[in-house]
């Protein structure tokens, strides 16, 4: 197995942060990365898929959408040009955006039919290859120098299987994530043997305490998969028989079919997931990725 694309999704209307995402996409929404370089959140996104080996990103994005994309990933003009004449480190930022955007494509979902529906949409793009499919309003910080992209990525080739990154994660996170029951196969590997979205305490205690993790913590998804074209087989037959759960085709469910049908894989990352969809989760990742920051500053600052 070899990874080579990655889908982002990035179709959503970010209604959580209105009014900033009236006129932005929540994507776009800047985040002071952790080498102190302000950048929107989706260009941190696209960075963690290269460093982890990825040639080419596949954003999914509403009809319309993609012109703020565009008009981010793009070279840098004559008159940008001038304006940073001085100015190294924005050069070679803007040398940065040009590489990218000779990496990414865009895919359209014109209706909005859930997260299934917008992975689905990518199928042709990703054609017979396994992928890497990333969530357009999480940014990952790793507590290793692999970043949590490569992890994902390094697990699901050495298995040769669909494969999700997962986090351990306390009962009263329940409902933000899908989460599954492990059958522990190895250090951070578990087999899934169960998928339910964001499910109720009540449901989680019944059908999904995994062996090994501490009581009350269940294996939730972190916000990284690997999928082989099978997902898109199964996502095929949600939209044909119209299985849909709050009027939505959930990726989940099309996990579930898959889990059902052939060896699927979790994985627990080295690292944590921060979410930019809602104001809360904005503010903590902010605080985050600066601390992080102030880190790394520190280390540069000890002598060695």
């Amino acid at each position: 197995m070899q990874v080579r694309k990655a889908v982002i999704t990035a179709a959503g209307r970010g209604t959580r942060q209105f009014p900033a995402t009236r006129i932005v996409q929540k994507e776009l929404l800047p985040v002071v990365d952790v080498d102190g370089v302000t950048r929107p959140a989706i260009q941190i996104i696209v960075a963690e898929a290269l460093a982890a080996g990825v040639e080419q990103v596949g954003i999914v994005v509403r009809p319309g959408s993609d012109q703020q994309f565009w008009a981010h990933f793009r070279p840098l003009d004559e008159d940008e040009r001038r304006l940073f004449t001085n100015k190294d480190w924005a050069l070679r930022e803007g040398r940065v955006l040009a590489n990218m955007s000779q990496r990414i494509e865009y895919i359209y979902q014109k209706s909005p039919e859930g997260y299934g529906h917008a992975v689905y949409c990518a199928r042709e793009w990703v054609g017979d290859d396994p992928f890497l499919l990333m969530l357009g309003d999480h940014l990952y910080l790793s507590a290793t120098q692999k970043p949590c992209a490569a992890q994902v990525i390094r697990a699901a080739i050495k298995h040769n299987c669909n494969l999700s990154a997962m986090a351990v994660t306390p009962a009263s996170q329940l409902h933000l994530f899908g989460t599954a029951r492990g059958k522990p196969l190895g250090p951070r590997l578990y087999q899934v043997e169960l998928l339910v979205e964001k499910p109720s305490p009540e449901v989680a205690e019944r059908e999904l305490m995994t062996p090994g993790l501490p009581t009350g913590h269940y294996l939730c998804f972190f916000g990284m998969h690997v999928f082989t074209p099978e997902i898109f087989e199964a996502l095929g037959y949600l939209l044909r028989e119209d299985l849909r759960e709050r009027g939505e085709i959930q990726l989940t469910s099309a996990q579930e079919i898959l889990r059902q049908n052939s060896l699927y894989l979790a994985y627990v990352i080295e690292g944590t997931r921060h979410d930019i969809g809602t104001p809360e989760g904005y503010v903590e990742t902010l605080r985050s990725f600066a601390f992080e920051y102030e880190r790394q500053q520190r280390q540069q600052d000890i002598p060695h």
